[in-house]
């Protein structure tokens, strides 16, 4: 029977009522989305309070240079009571961090297992990485990096000089020091960094700090809190960062001596993105920034051989607070595991963060199976002009939660 070119009113009816079924489904797919886009917001877009920081003139990030600063080589853990200080007088990076970076570099944090990611080389250099997923908190990165014919001195050098780093990182766009400590070396400094097209730049205060174990440097940088720097929209702030190394002397590949050096390196942040998205851009970029290392660890050591002077963060560097073996093993006994304490601050990420896949698919077969007594189980009559308008809104309704598991 052929359908009529204008529908009768006891057909609109069915179709009205249709169509209000099928927009239900799209409207709780945008809300969804909207709620769990409002939850990967970082805590701070909750507080009206940066609103009002925002009316505020700006204040400097670079506080006056101290001319009058003199660099004491060395200091003791005995003397090291001059630190760099948060704005409630607490030393940003303390012997507790330090015990932490070192509990990691001899696997003795109780995490999970490592899983390897990368295994690269040149002929000057050879890279390792690994990857492992906390219940809790980001994913932590660990790598393992041999320089051939390098100092750990040179290593630690290079890799603290903000100033020479802006020359081989790309990424990094802005580098200045808020806060310095003669007497230790500890740092606060404020980082920007470039990131692709898709994301604004990211925005980082760091809190670093050098110690010295007979030539093993226990580097520890970590995000810390600066209110005196104001949070703006662009570049997004990120609060949970990680970056901490041990740099120390190994045999050579060449001739069994100690001539290279091997930096272990474990990273873990939390750059306000899906976690399976960082995961896949870190795996996807890891080595070609990686491989910028060697080169510029070569130029940077013939820039030092030539005689250019060291600069405010390479001094700084020079700075550090000697400790010994028995040391940290007195602060193993003595100090709570910190690896807890690390895991209670990655896990104040909003609840909605890593919903599980299957619960979404099973929502979005149930709610198929039931809407209209079951949009997939219901046998459907030949010839109608409501089958194609169920079609659509089947497959519509299916094609908003698929577009939910990317979210």
């Amino acid at each position: 029977m052929p359908l009529p070119l204008f529908p009768t009113p006891t057909l609109i009816i069915p179709i009205i009522t249709d169509l209000a079924v099928f927009i239900t489904p799209l409207w709780i797919a945008v809300i969804v989305g909207v709620i769990l886009g409002w939850a990967w917001k970082p805590k701070w877009a909750f507080d009206p309070k940066h609103a009002l920081q925002k009316l505020r003139p700006p204040r400097s990030p670079n506080p006056p240079h101290h001319t009058a600063f003199t660099y004491p080589t060395t200091t003791t853990a005995a003397t090291a009571a001059a630190r760099v200080k948060d704005a409630g007088g607490n030393a940003v990076v303390t012997e507790h961090d330090l015990l932490h970076l070192w509990k990691l570099v001899e696997e003795k944090d109780g995490g999970p297992a490592w899983n390897q990611m990368m295994d690269r080389s040149t002929p000057t250099m050879r890279y390792q990485a690994w990857r492992r997923d906390p219940e809790s908190g980001p994913p932590q990165y660990r790598s393992r990096t041999v320089f051939e014919d390098a100092s750990p001195e040179l290593v630690r050098d290079f890799f603290w000089d903000d100033e020479f780093r802006l020359k081989w990182d790309d990424m990094l766009i802005h580098a200045s020091t808020i806060q310095e400590c003669a007497l230790t070396g500890a740092m606060m400094v404020h980082w920007v960094r470039k990131f692709p097209f898709f994301c604004s730049d990211r925005e980082y205060i760091i809190g670093r700090r050098i110690w010295d174990a007979g030539q093993i440097y226990y580097c520890v940088t970590k995000g810390v809190p600066c209110p005196s720097m104001p949070r703006h929209n662009k570049p997004k702030r990120v609060d949970l960062y990680y970056s901490s190394w041990c740099i120390r002397p190994v045999k050579s590949r060449k001739d069994g001596q100690l001539t290279s050096c091997e930096v272990l390196l474990f990273h873990h942040e939390d750059m306000g993105i899906p976690w399976e998205i960082a995961k896949l851009g870190v795996r996807q970029g890891m080595w070609g920034a990686v491989k910028k290392f060697d080169p510029g660890l070569r130029t940077y050591e013939k820039q030092r051989t030539s005689g250019v002077p060291l600069s405010p963060c390479a001094r700084a560097a020079n700075i550090n607070t000697k400790i010994s073996m028995d040391y940290l093993s007195s602060l193993e006994n003595t100090t709570t595991d910190l690896l807890e304490i690390e895991n209670e601050d990655s896990s104040d990420k909003p609840v909605g963060r890593n919903i599980p896949k299957l619960l979404i698919v099973g929502g979005a077969i149930a709610l198929a199976c039931t809407l209209d007594q079951g949009l997939l189980t219901k046998k459907w009559p030949a010839n109608s002009l409501l089958q194609w308008n169920k079609e659509l809104r089947c497959y519509l309704l299916l094609w908003s939660y698929y577009c939910l598991l990317w979210i």
